[in-house]
């Protein structure tokens, strides 16, 4: 699924102009990226978590070379999800 398609199931499940339904899809989603981005957690009730987790720096290997290298300290962007999203992707799985 696009943003595109969110738009369209927006438009059509509430009723919005399609330039409504995009404004709003978007808006959503930039709060949840200023929220990430001030790596603050997103905990959507029965779907999930977006988390940002700090790597510190480790010892790495170029694949081509063998050649050691650092790989420097970064942020990552993970997510749990619910277990209630679980259990309906499941039994869709059984369905």
């Amino acid at each position: 699924m696009t943003k595109a398609d969110i738009v369209e199931a927006v438009y059509r499940k509430i009723g919005l102009t399609k330039k409504e339904s995009a404004g709003l899809v978007e808006e959503v989603l930039e709060i949840v990226r200023e929220e990430l981005e001030g790596t603050r957690p997103v905990k959507l009730s029965g779907f999930g978590n977006f988390n940002i987790r700090s790597k510190g720096p480790r010892p790495g290997r170029n694949p081509k070379t063998g050649e050691e290298i650092e790989i420097t300290a970064r942020k990552v962007l993970t997510f749990k999800a619910s277990q209630i999203l679980k259990d309906r992707v499941n039994s869709a799985v059984r369905a």
